[in-house]
């Protein structure tokens, strides 16, 4: 009797370990999705970076991952996104440099107008010791930052007049992002800056409640601001970095070997984010002007008035940022 309830117990055990192995197999690959929101379009440069970040992630992780994109701010302001990576409710975004300052302070130094010479210094700043060391600032306020994207250099557009020289700002009224920065700027030359999230900004040129903004090229292109602007200055008044994020719930939750996966794609992400925008710096002017745009270039002369003008924003900023810092931007080559 023993002896057959032995026999009956083997094959039971191991049914049981089967079961269980397969248990481990279907939780290892178990798919997680990845919601992913951005401010732009999917023809955006964001929308270009996050499809390159997807076709790596799920293809190096064998559909372990699978992307679900919420473009044109699908889940909110970029704030209410980031908010939503610190909650864990959103697992990725890729988010400019706008609202980043509130929650680590030290982006703001890249804001700092007229600080990069071209983007070739800005990448070189970003992937470098500077850039770097402020990326892992992110983890102390419940952030993952895998890479610095671009959108780069902003320019101002407005439907009131051209703009030449600093007095031409005075008193208008130009929608800036969440970024105290840019606001000290624009006060400082006189305009009347309006913080505002980007999905009111198309309904207030709309309505003149505001007469213009100020974005990269690639943003102005990408969202069809020629519709509703009429001038558009080549300021180049401020560098516009882009930054790919991740809760850290998801990357605490990952094997190491996914960590490097995710990272891996975000460094491809950034390449594409970056090419988008080499091409829109070359093109999108013409496309502007047959689209109807009154597009006027600053001058060096010109731009050394501005930053004539910025002079007690400047103080601000130096007693602001480590000054130390800001002349190892301006160093480097």
């Amino acid at each position: 009797m023993k002896a057959l309830a032995l026999r009956n117990f083997a094959p039971a055990a191991a049914l049981a370990v089967a079961l269980g192995a397969f248990g481990w197999a279907g939780a290892a690959n178990a798919q997680q999705e990845i919601k992913i929101g951005y401010a732009l379009a999917p023809t955006s440069h964001y929308g270009v970076a996050a499809d390159k970040w997807q076709e790596v992630v799920e293809a190096k992780s064998d559909g372990r991952y699978k992307f679900r994109h919420f473009p044109s701010s699908g889940l909110g302001g970029e704030r209410e996104v980031i908010e939503g990576l610190q909650l864990g409710t959103i697992e990725a975004t890729i988010v400019s440099s706008g609202t980043l300052s509130n929650f680590v302070p030290e982006t703001g130094i890249f804001d700092i107008p007229f600080l990069f010479r071209d983007l070739t210094h800005a990448r070189k700043v970003l992937d470098g010791e500077v850039g770097q060391s402020i990326l892992a600032k992110f983890d102390d306020v419940g952030l993952v930052a895998l890479a610095w994207g671009e959108q780069g250099f902003r320019h101002i557009t407005n439907n009131r007049n051209e703009i030449d020289k600093p007095e031409d700002v005075a008193g208008l009224k130009l929608r800036t992002m969440e970024n105290p920065i840019h606001i000290t700027a624009f006060e400082t030359l006189g305009a009347a800056p309006t913080p505002m999230a980007w999905p009111e900004v198309i309904s207030a040129l709309q309505q003149g409640t505001i007469d213009g903004q100020e974005n990269p090229l690639s943003v102005i292109t990408s969202a069809k601001l020629s519709e509703v602007q009429k001038y558009l200055t080549l300021s180049g008044h401020v560098y516009s970095p882009a930054m790919l994020l991740v809760s850290k719930q998801l990357w605490e939750g990952m094997s190491p070997e996914d960590q490097t996966i995710f990272k891996d794609a975000a460094t491809e992400a950034v390449a594409a984010m970056r090419a988008y925008v080499d091409n829109v710096e070359t093109s999108g002017v013409e496309q502007l002007k047959k689209e109807g745009m009154n597009v006027s270039e600053m001058t060096a002369e010109q731009k050394a008035a501005f930053q004539k003008a910025l002079a007690p924003a400047y103080e601000k900023y130096y007693g602001q940022y480590d000054k130390a810092t800001i002349d190892k931007i301006i160093a480097t080559e």
